[in-house]
């Protein structure tokens, strides 16, 4: 079901939420969590199809704010206005999508925005799919939730994104760019927990500009190991999107994990098989759901945005 609801308030928004439930059943009992999108207008729907198929484990109420451009002519003839959609049941997966498009001066209070929206005590997750604030603890949203989620890899320069999250991070802070990691921590992990158990003395990745994910995992192995990381960065001109592989130097030999094939990464170790294993690049509800399983700070990430970053030394 979908209702449309044109110059309204969020007042009357939660008031014709409160009447589909009582008329249609929708309840929001075991919802755990609040989801707050933060994006412009027309970029809204992507973000919405992730969280509808997260919500599938975590079932939440979603409110996306999407932001009209006030440079456009056409829309700053609109004015200060708030229309809104409530998306249940079918349209909405697990969860209840409340869409606020805000125009003009509306736009200006986000938190005003959602606070009559937000579950009672409810963790509240803020994501910023694109364009984020200049430090996210510290904005609006950011001051409500318990996890704060951005993507590195959506901005113009995601290298320098990573590093403005190095010197802006808040215990709650995370971003895609570390999540979108997890596959191919386990999977060095796992190799390294193998014979012989030596020391890596030094380390190679290599990965395409556009990936703040080669950052992270640089960063994350700096300081894991306590070795030398040695980055190389391709163009997109040069080599394929993402991360292209890491090379751990040992007494015994190399290990290698590459990815030349999408999806599909090579792992090459002294006196043993070469392996192909699954190794595809995450999508955003992948990512989404991995972020929602934990409401905590996540202490690694902090320590790897900091102090790993910092080691990197550029």
């Amino acid at each position: 079901m979908i209702v449309d609801l044109s110059d309204t308030t969020t007042n009357g928004v939660a008031k014709t939420l409160v009447k589909i439930r009582d008329e249609g059943g929708v309840v929001t009992l075991g919802r755990v969590l609040t989801l707050v999108i933060s994006t412009a207008m027309g970029e809204e729907e992507e973000a919405i199809e992730a969280a509808n198929d997260a919500s599938r484990e975590h079932p939440m109420r979603v409110i996306v704010i999407a932001k009209a451009d006030d440079e456009d002519p056409a829309i700053a003839a609109v004015g200060h206005r708030l229309d809104a959609q409530i998306r249940v049941g079918a349209d909405a997966g697990a969860s209840e999508v409340i869409i606020l498009r805000a125009y003009g001066d509306v736009a200006d209070d986000e938190e005003g925005l959602v606070t009559a929206l937000l579950l009672p005590d409810a963790p509240v997750v803020a994501w910023w799919p694109r364009k984020a604030p200049i430090k996210v603890s510290d904005s609006p949203l950011g001051r409500i939730a318990t996890r704060r989620i951005t993507d590195a890899s959506t901005q113009p320069d995601p290298a320098a994104a990573i590093r403005h999250n190095s010197v802006t991070y808040a215990p709650g802070d995370t971003d895609f760019a570390w999540t979108r990691l997890t596959l191919w921590r386990a999977q060095l992990a796992a190799a390294l927990d193998q014979a012989p158990f030596e020391p890596v003395t030094a380390v190679h990745v290599t990965g395409a500009e556009d990936s703040p994910s080669t950052y992270l995992l640089a960063a994350w192995l700096r300081m894991a190991l306590d070795a030398p990381v040695n980055k190389d960065i391709t163009t997109r001109a040069n080599g394929s999107s993402g991360i292209h592989g890491v090379r751990l130097t040992r007494a015994s030999g190399d290990i290698d994990l590459e990815r030349d094939v999408p999806g599909i990464a090579t792992l090459k170790q002294p006196n043993q098989p070469t392996h192909d294993l699954a190794l595809p690049r995450r999508n955003l509800r992948d990512c989404l759901a991995e972020e929602l399983r934990r409401l905590d700070p996540d202490e690694l990430y902090g320590q790897v945005i900091t102090k790993g970053i910092a080691l990197l030394g550029h």
